[in-house]
């Protein structure tokens, strides 16, 4: 492969990981926590391929003098080739632009177990002003199953997450947690009541308002607990990303609304 051909190359494999880090695609590869490391990962490969790019055509635009032989920079450079390995470079670039993977959603959450685990019970800090208190789906799960649910009491909590379903058909929230890359993501899960609208598609993203249920399921992967939310309110909602407002959920149209009646919705 020519010089130049590399270069270009390279500085194509480094604009596409520079917009891959820049946009929420960077979600499905890898943790938020590391995009800052593949923000400088991406522009440092764009600057050394610039860097590169500008010394090949300098090369280029440098004339061979009458005596320089086959081994001169000006004819290795015009004429030359690079081991045939360089074009491995071409595979990195492909598999970003063509084979982007999905978003892991609920084919990963019905075949992994939860990520919550059995706990000592714990005291939580109370819970922040509103009603209801916007909570990230493992904050909810957490408090839930630890502490016999205190922190909740009489609380409205709103959850976002997207649909999944448990081995009896009922529909889940869930949302994948990611420590490290997406090989290693794992589900939250928090169960629906009855009260759950019908005709839910897995994958659907979902905006619900409710209060703790006192039931705590078991997952059957993995025998970890899934607690439980009393739905009132449920909306559909975009998929969020790292830089999308909770605003776009509740912007979203309504999925259906519930009323409590009776003894049978205090549960």
């Amino acid at each position: 492969m020519h010089r130049l051909a590399q270069s270009l190359l390279l500085l194509v494999l480094g604009a596409t990981a520079l917009r891959t880090a820049l946009t929420d695609l960077h979600l499905r590869y890898v943790g938020e926590t590391l995009r800052p490391l593949l923000v400088v990962a991406g522009g440092t490969v764009v600057i050394a391929a610039l860097v590169a790019l500008r010394h090949d055509l300098d090369l280029a635009d440098t004339p061979a003098s009458a005596g320089d032989g086959p081994g001169s920079v000006g004819h290795q450079h015009g004429g030359g080739h690079d081991p045939a390995i360089a074009r491995l470079l071409v595979l990195p670039v492909l598999a970003l632009t063509l084979l982007a993977p999905p978003a892991l959603g609920a084919y990963r959450a019905q075949r992994t177990g939860t990520v919550l685990h059995s706990s000592p019970e714990v005291s939580h800090p109370a819970l922040p002003a509103g009603d209801p208190v916007t909570l990230t789906l493992y904050e909810f799960a957490y408090r839930a199953s630890t502490d016999a649910g205190a922190s909740l009491a009489g609380r409205r909590v709103r959850l976002t997450g997207f649909v999944s379903t448990s081995p009896d058909g009922r529909p889940l929230l869930a949302r994948i947690v990611v420590s490290c890359c997406a090989a290693d993501g794992r589900p939250i899960k928090v169960g629906l009541t009855e009260k759950a609208p019908a005709g839910l598609v897995p994958d659907t993203w979902i905006e619900v308002t409710g209060r703790r249920s006192t039931r705590i399921g078991t997952d059957p992967a993995n025998d970890g607990p899934i607690p439980y939310l009393h739905l009132t309110v449920g909306n559909l909602c975009h998929r969020p990303g790292s830089r999308t407002s909770e605003m776009q959920c509740r912007r979203g149209r309504p999925a259906r609304h519930h009323r409590r009646k009776g003894r049978a919705a205090q549960r």
